[in-house]
């Protein structure tokens, strides 16, 4: 009996490449590093199936070459690497990996919020560096976080998740979305709806949860920085073009901003010009959903869509467009 062929671009965990290959036969290339489009091209060619990561492009081009595939598995949340208009036009489902990451990202931003506004890394950093000599009351000062307030700008599953948290924290919660959610989430979560403008002038601490589209491209962009308080920090665990990167760092060059806690990039994986020597800032490798756990359940659930669709010939659970029959 035929098996389809699936290619699957990234490394993976053991569980989920298991079920792939109970089903499928699958090109599996096993590496940390992003597949090369040349390469990915000539792959794709005789496959049906594509489990591929954020910073992989399916667009017209990679759509063109694959004239057997039938459905695009994302290991993520996110999807604005995928043309879905495109798939949609070529019958080509596109899914993803809603939910079993929410609250794991919302641990993390947290994390982030923390670690830049009480100065950890430079803390560690000190330490390390055999500087530290004994206390002192004005060594490596940082910034209260409890009472405080805190602006979620994206207020879905994990904007909701990140400002549940704050009331262990007993902060003063603004969130900012294009449409406000029901009084009784407001209620429940403590949270108030401000216009993005209003929210930005009256946070402590800017939470950025939104998802990637052409409306929020640059939506921090230089005007948005210097309308937020100098004392202010801003945290983005969601999508790194939502900031304008070489204006985040000339904000925070001229104190125009206290702190920032970065875990994604504009243009991922590098860095804008001048970041990385920032003492105020604390950056991480995208690594939001990284633990054990929420990775597992995210390459489990991406393998389950191919095998829903490919082998079992039913709809996957997640689907981000809409076609006839897979």
């Amino acid at each position: 009996m035929r098996r389809p062929k699936v290619l699957v671009t990234r490394r993976i965990p053991e569980e989920a490449l298991r079920l792939l290959s109970s089903h499928f036969e699958v090109d599996y290339r096993g590496k940390d590093t992003a597949i090369p489009r040349s390469e990915f091209l000539r792959k794709i060619k005789d496959k049906e199936g594509l489990l591929c990561v954020l910073t992989e492009r399916v667009d017209q081009q990679l759509l063109d070459a694959a004239p057997k595939l039938k459905i695009v598995s994302t290991y993520s949340v996110g999807f604005d690497h995928i043309d879905v208009p495109a798939c949609t036009k070529k019958g080509v489902l596109a899914t993803n990996t809603p939910g079993v990451l929410t609250e794991t990202t919302a641990d993390f931003t947290w994390a982030l919020l923390l670690a830049a506004a009480r100065r950890v890394v430079e803390g560690d950093t000190y330490m390390r560096a055999g500087r530290y000599k004994g206390w002192d009351p004005l060594m490596i000062l940082g910034s209260d976080v409890h009472g405080k307030t805190l602006g979620v700008v994206g207020f879905g599953r994990i904007g909701q998740a990140v400002a549940r948290r704050a009331k262990g924290f007993a902060m003063n919660v603004l969130y900012y979305d294009v449409q406000r959610v029901f009084p009784e989430i407001e209620a429940d979560l403590g949270a108030r709806f401000a216009e993005l403008k209003d929210l930005l002038r009256q946070s402590d601490f800017v939470s950025l949860h939104a998802a990637l589209d052409a409306r929020t491209r640059h939506l921090i962009d230089a005007k948005a920085l210097a309308s937020m308080k100098p004392s202010a920090y801003l945290i983005n665990a969601a999508r790194g073009p939502m900031v304008d990167e070489a204006a985040l760092v000339k904000a925070l060059k001229a104190g125009r901003l206290r702190g920032a806690a970065l875990d994604v990039y504009e243009r991922e994986p590098k860095m804008a010009a001048g970041l990385a020597k920032l003492p105020n800032v604390v950056l991480a490798p995208h690594l939001a959903s990284a633990s054990l756990e929420t990775r597992l359940k995210m390459g489990m659930m991406a393998a389950q869509a191919l095998v829903d669709a490919l082998a079992l010939g039913k709809s996957p659970a997640h689907p981000v467009n809409k076609i006839s029959e897979v």
